[in-house]
């Protein structure tokens, strides 16, 4: 899978999804720091690579629409976040791409578990 991580989940995380097989890049590699949101997901959408963020603001489908985008992981930590949380978390995100379909879906990861957004067709 094609990735994009957000600037605030650091070598380790990107080291993490590698290791997991997956092709990754990170918005500091493409000096893409502080860019906008709508900058930053239309260059996963440019490049095809799914967007793996902690801000929240991507967990909104009215803002960002799943079925635009390659795909959409916005993770959820404890409020007072270890390394091990994070490392944790996204370990829990890797397992479940080796699982599951993703693209053009939001995914909320949290630890233990990811929820999936389901649209509801009759809006």
């Amino acid at each position: 899978m094609k990735l994009k991580l957000d600037e605030n989940l650091g070598e380790r995380g990107r080291a993490l999804l590698v290791a997991a097989g997956h092709d990754v890049c990170t918005v500091p590699l493409q000096s893409l720091e502080s860019a906008s949101d709508i900058t930053l997901i239309e260059a996963c959408r440019r490049e095809g690579r799914a967007l793996v963020t902690l801000d929240l603001d991507f967990a909104n489908p009215l803002n960002f629409r799943p079925g635009d985008y390659p795909g959409i992981a916005v993770l959820r930590l404890p409020k007072k976040a270890t390394v091990d949380d994070l490392l944790q978390t996204l370990a829990i995100f890797a397992k479940g791409l080796g699982q599951n379909p993703f693209a053009s879906q939001l995914w909320i990861v949290e630890k233990g578990r990811i929820r999936l957004y389901q649209p509801d067709a009759r809006l």
